[in-house]
């Protein structure tokens, strides 16, 4: 099965990727709603047992010192928001996401169930000098956080969302302890008490808050097919799935007959998609029903970059639908490459991805 859809994507100050096995989750005792609900809408990206790293460098969700640090707010309104600009979408209801504030509430209390309670954190007032603070960062954090208008493999902590809902004290008590089981290691050994406020000054100067709108909700009667009379599609296709950013972009501007499907949570369909894309989330994938099997593209497109894709085209393709396909890179890549997109007021594109650090040589051949 192809996992992934995010839940608190943007969530924590978590590291790179997972450098060692996480511990054993607890048994939870939870309702079984409540648990079907992490499966279907988290686990994809978070893993089933929320320790992350399942797909798009997903942090874990039960870090020992994520949970002592995030308040329950801070949880419920980072799924209720999500993390604009990234795979994590916006679940609350009120956004245009799937999940009532009730739900939410309850996904909040799986998380718990999971590890230590909540801490109350002293007060972190804004004191470091964010310039010293820039230092530090580009040593220390910059290759795997990126910067504000560069992504990188751990968590974005320039994203807006993000620096809206954490406070200082969240931010600091992360570095100062880090994620164990992560590549974000506690910097409470390594640096000074005013390093670390420095750190939290710059990363706190990050923050450039601007007003996004939301387009319309889907209808759930937008046409299926783009360009019904045209030619149709001509795809060369990697690993007999996937189907490049160009090649589709190529088949729009030609008017190629084509069925182009937003597989994401309809609040992301509402903040930005690709012109004629149809919002049919993986979560409620009813308008299904409605497609012809004609031998007609159909294109699902997500943001992580294909996993939540690739749950709708294995659904098509249990349909015998032979020409269902996922957009490779996803709309993240679509949008950063001027790629045209229906967006809502305010959306920009994305910001950039760093690539990849190499990986480290075997222990034998490291100097």
């Amino acid at each position: 099965m192809h996992w992934h859809l995010g839940f608190v994507a943007a969530l924590a100050v978590a590291g790179c990727s997972s450098s060692s096995a996480p511990p054993a989750a607890k048994t939870i005792a939870i309702d079984p709603e409540t648990a079907a609900t992490y499966l279907r809408m988290c686990a994809p990206c978070h893993g089933v047992d929320a320790h992350g790293y399942a797909a798009d460098h997903a942090p874990s969700l039960v870090t020992s010192t994520f949970l002592e640090s995030a308040s329950d707010d801070f949880l419920k309104r980072s799924i209720v928001y999500g993390r604009p600009g990234t795979a994590m979408a916006a679940y609350g209801k009120a956004m245009g996401g799937p999940l009532t504030d009730a739900q939410i509430t309850k996904l909040v209390a799986w998380l718990r169930a999971h590890g230590p309670a909540a801490k109350t954190l002293a007060a972190a007032p804004n004191t470091g000098d964010p310039t010293r603070g820039g230092l530090l960062y580009a040593q220390h954090c910059q290759k795997c956080h990126g910067d504000r208008d560069t992504r990188g493999e751990g968590v974005h902590l320039a994203n807006p969302k993000f620096l809206a809902l954490a406070t200082n004290s969240f931010i600091r008590y992360a570095i100062v302890n880090g994620r164990p089981g992560t590549q974000m290691p506690l910097f409470g050994t390594q640096l000074s008490a005013a390093n670390i406020d420095d750190l939290v000054a710059f990363i706190r100067s990050l923050a450039v808050a601007k007003p996004v709108g939301m387009l319309p909700a889907p209808t759930g009667t937008e046409p299926l097919v783009l360009n019904p009379k045209g030619p149709p599609a001509v795809f060369e296709l990697t690993q007999s799935r996937y189907v490049s950013v160009e090649q589709v972009a190529n088949a729009l501007a030609q008017q190629a007959r084509l069925i182009i499907i937003d597989a994401r949570p309809a609040s992301d369909w509402m903040r930005v998609h690709i012109p004629g894309a149809v919002s049919i989330p993986h979560i409620d994938m009813k308008r299904l029903d409605e497609l012809t099997n004609d031998g007609t593209w159909i294109v699902a497109y997500c943001a992580c970059p294909h996993h939540l894709a690739d749950i709708v085209v294995d659904e098509l393709r249990k349909r015998g639908f032979k020409h269902a396909v996922a957009l490779d890179e996803g709309i993240l890549e679509w949008h950063r490459r001027g790629y045209p997109v229906v967006a809502a007021p305010g959306v920009e594109p994305p910001t950039k991805q760093l690539p990849p650090p190499p990986p480290l040589p075997p222990p034998a051949l490291r100097p």
